[in-house]
């Protein structure tokens, strides 16, 4: 009797930990998937940011001959 006891317990430890496994599992994709979510986010705005950078570089040229030209006519 004491056999199928210790059985027992031991199925049921078995089984908590095999349900605590699976909600570990459950809880990982999910935080998985958010961060994935959240990389492409950041490498969607750091691809912004680069193009705003360039533009911004662009006008500062484009300004900077502007001026060099108004100083040789002057």
């Amino acid at each position: 009797m004491s056999d199928k006891n210790n059985e027992s317990t031991d199925l049921e430890a078995l089984e908590t930990r095999v349900d605590e496994l699976i909600r570990t599992v459950d809880m990982l994709k999910t935080e998985n998937s958010a961060l994935r979510n959240q990389q492409e986010n950041l490498v969607n705005e750091r691809a912004q940011l680069i193009e705003k950078t360039e533009q911004a570089r662009t006008r500062i040229e484009s300004m900077i001959s502007r001026l060099r030209a108004m100083e040789t006519r002057s």
